[in-house]
């Protein structure tokens, strides 16, 4: 089970959705807020589930995902 910590940035979120689609376990979705840009940013729907792989940080174009290990 990963121990760290995963955290994004939802003013940095454009809601692409590519981290969303690129997670193997699901972990991500999106919120029914909105940023100061007007996007609904993403945020983790199953933190437990996460593994650490870190591809959704890789994936992002705004660098809006970083991971702690």
């Amino acid at each position: 089970m990963f121990s760290g910590k995963v955290v994004i940035d939802p003013e940095s979120c454009k809601s692409c959705l590519y981290c969303v689609r690129t997670c193997p376990k699901g972990v991500l979705g999106t919120t029914g807020a909105v940023n100061r840009k007007g996007y609904q940013y993403v945020c983790q729907v199953k933190p437990e589930d996460c593994i650490g792989c870190a591809m959704c940080a890789v994936i992002c174009p705004e660098a809006a995902i970083t991971i702690y290990k």
